[in-house]
Order: structure tokens, then sequence, then C-alpha cells
């Protein structure tokens, strides 16, 4: 089983420098798997040239699942389009086919005073947001700037097929399947033309699921649900561009963007797995990044591409045993806890697998 590592930029090599210590541990323990690392962002580009450089590309379709840090930077805001580090991340998706982007907002109880809301309000919270992840406004063509009437006009186009709606509607009524048999389909059909034919073709996938109960809402009254009232959520489908403002608003509910992996599938469950922050370059080189959520990434690994179930489980056990033992980094830290640095929660979470 071969695991490509692409750090990426800013707080990435971090972060997964310390997932990279778990997944040796397991190494040792006689888990088959072979790690190796590569450029993808904006080290490929000062690298290369290039944010998705060839060797990456044969890397990326060579193994089996990818574990990635986080892209981007200030310093390549003025290079073409083209060139920048996102441009890569986007790439890649696209390399692979990662359609299916799966994202779990779990509040662990032991950081519920590190939400920014009431306990009552977001206790017990388990959410997955099934977000699509190559196609929309994020890759329509055309796209661009150009000038009209004597001045620039920017334009992108947002684009759907029946099929891509259709394939991600089924991982997300089967995961749905799995949990609690309720999902809410996320989208804007009382304006925009592509997402009535979103809701329209999830409405009849949902007839192949019976057990499964569909809703439907639109994007700007979930972004107030998701605040109001987190919990009635099981399931969310929703796609490319309200999938990746609606996980990233859900993410503070939990406490700190830095708690929260991800997955990326094609439809074998080869995926990209990787913390849903960005690349945080002013907290960068300071030792104080918090590395769980790219270490829970690493379970999210183990469990949907490797099919390590029981490993998988060790991670979030030994993650949730080192919050128990007041272990915080600076996102997460409140008044009595043990603020602790990058390493140091790498430490902690070793531990606390060696310790079962």
């Amino acid at each position: 089983m071969k695991i490509a590592l692409l750090a990426g930029d800013g707080i990435g090599p971090e972060i997964v420098a310390q997932a990279e210590r778990v997944l040796r541990y397991f190494q040792q323990e006689g888990l088959q798997i072979e790690l190796e690392p590569g450029l993808l962002g904006g080290c490929a580009v000062d690298a290369t040239g290039e944010p998705f450089p060839e060797a990456t590309r044969q890397l990326a379709i060579e193994a089996d699942a990818i574990l990635l840090g986080a892209v981007g930077g200030t310093q390549y805001d003025g290079l073409p389009r083209e060139k920048r580090p996102e441009q890569g991340l986007l790439a890649i998706r696209k390399e692979l086919n990662l359609f299916a982007n799966l994202r779990p907002v779990v509040l662990y109880p032991e950081l519920s005073n590190a939400s920014t809301l009431k306990p009552e309000v977001v206790s017990g919270l388990d959410i997955l947001i099934v977000r699509e992840l190559t196609g929309d406004i994020y890759f329509g063509r055309p796209r661009g700037i150009e000038y009209r009437d004597g001045q620039k006009v920017g334009f992108n186009t947002m684009i759907y097929s029946e099929s891509e709606i259709r394939r991600i509607a089924h991982v997300a009524f089967q995961a749905a399947g799995r949990r609690n048999g309720r999902l809410c389909s996320v989208d804007k059909m009382n304006v925009l033309e592509c997402t009535q034919l979103w809701r329209d073709v999830v409405t009849e996938t949902a007839q192949s699921y019976p057990d499964v109960t569909l809703s439907h809402m639109l994007v700007d009254n979930a972004a107030m649900q998701l605040v109001r009232n987190p919990r009635q959520f099981d399931v969310v489908v929703t796609g490319n561009m309200f999938g990746d403002i609606l996980s990233d608003e859900a993410s503070m509910l939990t406490g700190s963007i830095g708690m929260l992996p991800s997955a990326s599938l094609d439809d074998r469950n080869k995926g990209l797995y990787e913390p849903i922050h960005g690349s945080a370059p002013d907290i960068a080189g300071k030792g104080i990044a918090n590395p769980l959520a790219t270490i829970l990434s690493a379970a999210m690994m183990l469990r949907y591409s490797f099919n390590q179930e029981t490993a998988a489980s060790r991670i979030e056990h030994a993650v949730q045993k080192t919050l128990q033992q007041s272990y915080r980094t600076e996102d997460i830290y409140e008044a009595g806890m043990r603020k602790i640095g990058t390493v140091e929660m790498g430490d902690r979470v070793l531990a606390n697998l060696q310790s079962r």
C-alpha cells in the first residue's frame, strides 16, 4: 500500500510530519505501507515552476492514497492564475477524478467550551458534509476577465451534468444509510437553474433509497441553520462552491478549523486526505499549528482506502484521549488546559497509541 506524502506549504510540512509519525508507528507494527514524499503547490512552483509537476502526477497515479498538508501563500498571489499553488490542488483532484469530498464535523465533548456557540446548541454534534469536488463554478468554462464596453468584466460558469449530480447523490445517500438515515440536499434552486437540476436529480435518486429521508434546503437558510440548530443535520450533500463555504462554517462549530479532517474519493475509494484548513502562513514555522486534523485525516485514509478500521479507530481514540488529558494547541486552548506545540501534540498522540 503506497502513500504519497504531499506536505505542501505554510504549516503543511509541520503537520504532515506528525501524521507521518503516526503512520510509521503502524508500519513498525507490521502494517504494509510505503511512504513517498512529493511536491505540490507553492513548494512545487519554487522547485519546478509548476504547482502540479509531472513527477508528482506520476506519484499520485501510482499511489493507493495521498496525504496532503496544505497549499498556498501570499507570496504567490502575484503569479499568473495557472501557476498559483491552489491550481495544483484543483489539478490533482481532477486528474484522479476525486469527485466526492467527505467532511465529518464532530464536536469532541472535551472541546465543547472551545466552540463559539453555547454547549447546549453544539453538544453531541455529528454531521457529515458530502461535497461534490470536480465540477461547479470552480471548473466551469467559459471563465475569465475581459474588456466589454470599455471596462473589465469577470465571469465564471456554474455547470453540472446529470451524471455528476447523480454519482455524488449516491455517495451521500449511502453515507446517510450507514448513519441515521437523514439526508439534506443544499441548493439555490430559486435563482440558479443549475441547482434546480441538482434538486431534480437528487430527488429522482432518492427513489433508490427508501430507508433514507430526503429534505432540501436553500444554501442561505442552510448557512443560518448551521449556527442556529446544527444538530438537525445528519448528512448534508451539496455542490462544490456551497460545500466549500458551508464546511468551513461548520468547522467553527467544533471549536477550531484545526480539528477537521477530510477525504476526497474516487469511485473505487482511492483518496486524497487532508485537513480542511489552509496553509496558515502567519503561524508557519512557529511550532504552534494544530496537527490533529491531519492525524485524523490519516485515520480516514486507513479506514476508507485501506479498510483498516481497527487502526483508524485507534488513532481517533488516541486523539480523544489526548484531549481528555487536557493537552491543547493554541487554537483550542482555554484556561486550565496544558498548552503545547505541534511536535508535543504528536508526542502525546503517539504515547496514547502505544498505551492501549
